[in-house]
């Protein structure tokens, strides 16, 4: 069954509301690494319920639709689909509970050709649901593999969006090693992504891995760490914007290295998995505040 662009557009998703807690977003920040040293205030104040702030990065997982991708209806080939990037704008500073609302759309379609895959670009404002005011907007893409050449068969395809920018040859101004602990994946998958390839190391196996990997978004969480710890003296309000692509995975307990690069309030980063040398997430790129 062939997508339906038209159909993808105006897919009618409903409003989500979700309510968190003070444990769900301690529990996050635990996920992407908070709290390794107990006795820093600075985390501290990310993971104790005294003088508890919300991560910037919580936004990813708040009123989250579901995968949607699954349903039939879509049309879409949802075994081979792939989240290739992924962003984040932060307009206001998230709760440490509370209750949103999350809106997603899909706002464009890309034909890459037949065989070679589509890319869909969604969004999603997430906003208080008692006052409306917007607190943040996700953005993804993601990677249709086997559904490209729909442009072929009469459905206009849009324009592709501009790439993102890649980073600089030059040494990078910051560098920030963060060990990811063991049982990362199965902390992370509390809040909210159950995907069983990050528990079940049978599902694993299947799907090619040598052993359960760390999802993306805890990867995306844990270089939003390293950005808020290394450039942003752990002031959660200063991080703005974040976004990066997906490269590679990662397997819990690896240590991942964040090379930065700023200028002014634009920063551009790039995160490594030390042991295997592998780069897991490129193209990235912050705006933090003063």
């Amino acid at each position: 069954m062939a997508i339906d662009v038209a159909k993808l557009k105006h897919w009618p998703f409903q409003p989500i509301e979700q309510s968190y807690t003070a444990r769900d977003t301690m529990l996050y920040a635990l996920g992407v690494g908070l709290g390794h040293d107990p006795l820093d205030a600075a985390q501290l104040r990310y993971v104790y319920e005294d003088g508890l702030q919300a991560l910037p990065t919580l936004a990813v997982v708040l009123g989250y639709p579901g995968f949607w991708a699954k349903d039939p209806a879509t049309g879409i080939d949802w075994v081979r689909l792939l989240h290739g990037e992924q962003s984040l704008e932060l307009l206001a500073p998230l709760p440490a509970a509370g209750t949103v609302r999350g809106l997603t759309r899909v706002t464009a379609l890309v034909d890459k050709g037949a065989g070679k895959g589509a890319l869909m670009y969604s969004e999603r404002d997430i906003q208080d649901a008692a006052t409306g005011q917007l607190l943040a907007v996700s953005r993804s893409v993601s990677f249709m593999r086997g559904d490209g050449g729909f442009s072929a068969a009469g459905q206009a395809s849009d324009a592709a969006p501009p790439p993102r920018a890649a980073t600089p040859d030059t040494p990078p101004d910051h560098v920030c090693e963060l060990k990811t602990r063991p049982e990362a994946a199965l902390i992370y998958r509390l809040s909210g992504d159950y995907n069983p390839v990050h528990a079940d190391p049978a599902v694993a196996r299947a799907a090619g891995f040598e052993r359960p990997i760390l999802h993306g978004l805890c990867s995306f969480g844990v270089s939003g760490h390293a950005l808020l710890k290394t450039l942003c003296g752990w002031d959660a309000s200063r991080l703005k914007e974040i976004g990066c692509r997906f490269s590679s995975p990662v397997y819990p307990g690896e240590t991942l290295r964040v090379e930065m690069w700023r200028r002014g309030e634009a920063v551009q980063f790039r995160t490594w998995v030390v042991e295997r040398n592998v780069l897991v997430l490129s193209h990235g790129s912050a705006r933090i505040a003063g």
